[in-house]
């Protein structure tokens, strides 16, 4: 069997196209779906292995970034994907997508549970939308499935609320000790560095997380938008390979079902 990706769309999603492509190279079946045909039922989650929400402006960010979209997930498919996740299967949000699910109290999901809220995602501390590429650093202890082997990346972000902020210290803490701190925001060396290396000005300059299990995972940086060497702002002034750095995430993912259909 070929591992099936329901790529979310509807509602000012705008990445939906782009996102199913990048699955379609890593060797997955992608299908965009529309949230309105999750919630009548017309299709179903347990259909599909992964489940991914794309990155764009659902909802044109009126209230907060991905807030409506994390609130119609949550109180139509709760119960969907509570059991699409307790199936084993994976779930990934890029940008607007990761803003809905830590709204939405799917990330970083402590303790098994899903439902509440303990980080977020708000305002850019330079006060604008953050068009530009960024090196990301990859956590070795981490327990992601997307990100096996990958040490470092380099992708653009696209985004006006970024930044990355825990409850509380003790919630950041717990984070970096469980290996839920996927990707941090680096300089070209890879080390920490402020603005505009972290371009939004997270806490810890943390780019992405996941959750205990390693198969929920939400990041702000688009993988999507790296498929080939031209995507690239250097592709000709460097040799780069013809693949783009960014298709490894979906490919760990559609070999992590493979493995396991």
């Amino acid at each position: 069997m070929t591992p099936k990706a329901l790529i979310l769309t509807g509602y000012g999603i705008n990445c939906d196209m782009e996102l199913a492509h990048a699955f379609e190279l890593a060797g997955a079946e992608a299908e965009r779906v529309h949230l309105t045909d999750l919630i009548n039922g017309t299709r179903n989650l347990s259909d599909f292995h992964i489940l991914a929400l794309p990155g764009g402006f659902s909802f044109g960010d009126d209230i907060a970034s991905g807030k409506v979209l994390a609130n119609m997930i949550k109180y139509n498919l709760g119960g969907q994907v509570r059991e699409f996740i307790d199936a084993g299967k994976l779930i990934i949000g890029i940008c607007n997508g990761f803003q809905a699910m830590v709204k939405m109290g799917m990330l970083p999901a402590f303790n098994g549970d899903y439902n509440t809220q303990d980080v977020t995602l708000t305002f850019n501390d330079s006060g604008r939308f953050e068009d530009r590429w960024v090196h990301l650093k990859g956590n070795k202890n981490s327990k992601c499935v997307f990100t096996k082997g990958i040490e470092n990346i380099y992708l653009p972000v696209r985004h006006g609320e970024g930044k990355f902020v825990t409850k509380n210290p003790q919630m950041l803490a717990r984070l970096k000790k469980n290996g839920q701190v996927v990707f941090q925001y680096v300089d070209k060396e890879g080390n920490l560095a402020g603005y505009p290396h972290n371009p939004n000005g997270s806490v810890d300059n943390i780019a992405a997380i996941c959750d205990e299990t390693g198969r929920v995972f939400g990041l702000m940086p688009h993988p999507e938008a790296f498929q080939h060497r031209t995507n690239h702002p250097a592709w000709t002034r460097e040799e780069l390979p013809e693949e783009g750095a960014g298709i490894a995430i979906f490919r760990n993912a559609v070999e992590y079902v493979r493995e396991r259909l």
